[in-house]
């Protein structure tokens, strides 16, 4: 934590885990798979790994594919079984979202979801699908009212700049009831006038950079957390 924010990173494999809890300011970890795609459901060896190599809160993902948040029961069931092998093996949370078609709350799955994170104890954190809902403040209110711990939000634009009027809106009105989480977009160029424009105490980044091997792919680097957080 640095100034009183707390600092979570998206982590898209085992070494990026391992980078961002070098980085000391480094408070929680959304742990999934394929950046690229706006992160899928790890795997639970994954998942094992991350949690024996940190203190830190490991918030595990439930994404069965990209492409949109409206499930059938079959992907919803596969959701639901990963997140208690993730919950059995340690993950302080699971961060996860499910839509009707016309783009609504799930409340039936959602609620089901959060009843089975809360019997382990752990954090109910609903993601970025949320920014799908055609009503920000209806679908905060209703995940309030599902027992929903986080949500996870640029508020309804596609990075946290252009959101952060709304984003310090859910702040003012719901704060004290839900953990608003700012995040998409949050970089070194950003991140003092998105925290200081929204009031948020807490920030989510995936710092990445391209790295090339015989592709190209995103991970996360040490050096660029630290670039941000000094920004705060």
């Amino acid at each position: 934590m640095k100034n009183g924010i707390t600092v979570e990173i998206c982590a898209g494999s085992l070494s990026d885990v391992m980078a961002a809890v070098s980085v000391g300011e480094t408070d929680r970890i959304e742990l999934n798979c394929a950046l690229e795609l706006g992160g899928l459901t790890p795997s639970l060896s994954t998942v094992k790994q991350a949690v024996a190599l940190t203190d830190k809160p490991v918030i595990a993902m439930v994404r069965p594919r990209g492409a949109g948040f409206v499930y059938n029961e079959a992907e919803k069931q596969t959701m639901y079984e990963d997140a208690v092998l993730f919950l059995e093996n340690g993950a302080a949370g699971i961060v996860f979202g499910s839509l009707n078609e016309d783009r609504t709350v799930d409340e039936e799955f959602t609620a089901r979801m959060v009843q089975l994170i809360h019997s382990y104890g752990r954090q109910a954190v609903f993601h970025k699908a949320f920014d799908e809902t055609p009503d920000l403040s209806e679908a905060c209110a209703t995940l309030i009212r599902l027992g929903i711990d986080r949500i996870l939000t640029s508020g309804g634009r596609p990075d946290v700049s252009s959101g952060s009027a709304m984003i310090s809106h859910l702040l003012s009105v719901y704060g004290g009831r839900i953990e608003i989480l700012p995040g998409g977009g949050v970089s070194e160029n950003n991140i003092s006038d998105v925290l200081r424009t929204t009031g948020a105490k807490q920030i989510h980044m995936s710092a990445k950079v391209a790295v090339t091997q015989s592709g190209t792919y995103p991970a996360v680097s040490a050096d660029r957390i630290r670039q941000i957080i000094n920004k705060i």
